[in-house]
């Protein structure tokens, strides 16, 4: 008998429990609530083009401190918002009741959605669901819990915009799981058909601008390494040399994106504004 050498047929996948795990982790280190309510006009401009109806069924996944939960609930929609880290949740509850607005807060995973099929008229995420490591299931719960004809909208940064292109600085001194597909992939045309055209009647896709308005390219470093989930956690996992690279790398970004003219920084963040209406 002649031995032979096996040879794996194929990659082996990801371990999504443990990714998840880790992700819960990073999500809630820093302060993540911070930076998110600087966002809140993104949760504003996704509601009108959803063209959210008051009294309509709105679920928001992977809401975090609630921008698009406050958006729905402010247009007099019956609102439930979700995310897998409980401190956040209470983030955008605490919002909710300053405002008055009656919205139902619930720790849910994108994944694993505890919901009954078709029970919303509406499913909403800014810069949430794209962070979930098996993205195939993920688009999947979004459409499970979807009725016929109604819409999923979601706010996804896109590859080559100023959070793609420093989310993969990050990967490339904190490399990320192996097997783990870029989030950046959500805001972009083919991945969105890939993921739920069968399903899609119509799905439509802009490109918008987010302002990042900082005091300055250092200033936007020191806030993101204090709260922001992903450096945070990066910066962390370097000795002082890599910590010293990864912040120089992150500076030469936000100096190539700068448009403020030498007062302040503004820098825009390009993101995908999609809307799918489900057939």
């Amino acid at each position: 008998m002649t031995a032979t050498t096996a040879t794996p047929s194929q990659t082996t996948a990801p371990d999504y429990a443990a990714i998840k795990q880790r992700q819960q982790a990073t999500w809630a280190s820093g302060d993540f609530a911070v930076i998110g309510t600087t966002l809140q006009i993104v949760g504003e401009m996704l509601a009108e083009a959803v063209d959210l109806r008051a009294g309509e069924q709105v679920l928001d996944v992977a809401a975090g401190n609630g921008n698009a939960t406050l958006a729905a609930a402010r247009r007099f929609a019956e609102v439930t918002s979700t995310d897998f880290v409980p401190a956040l949740l209470e983030k955008g509850r605490r919002r909710a009741k300053a405002e008055g607005l009656d919205v139902h807060f619930e720790v849910a995973d994108a994944e694993a959605l505890p919901f009954e099929a078709a029970s919303f008229d509406v499913v909403l995420s800014t810069f949430g669901v794209m962070f979930a490591p098996n993205q195939a299931r993920a688009a999947s719960e979004l459409l499970r819990v979807v009725r016929p004809g109604g819409r999923i909208g979601m706010a996804n940064w896109t590859p080559d915009g100023l959070i793609g292109r420093l989310l993969k600085i990050v990967g490339t001194h904190v490399p990320p799981p192996a097997g783990l597909r870029p989030p950046s992939l959500w805001g972009t045309e083919a991945h969105l058909v890939s993921l739920f055209g069968p399903m899609a009647h119509q799905l439509r896709i802009e490109r918008k601008l987010f302002m990042f308005r900082y005091l300055s390219a250092a200033h936007f470093v020191q806030v993101f390494r204090n709260l922001y989930g992903p450096t945070h956690k990066a910066f962390a996992a370097l000795d002082a040399a890599g910590q010293a690279a990864l912040e120089r790398d992150i500076t030469a970004l936000l100096n190539e994106f700068d448009v403020g003219g030498g007062r302040g920084l503004v820098a825009p963040g390009e993101y995908a504004e999609i809307v799918i209406t489900v057939g």
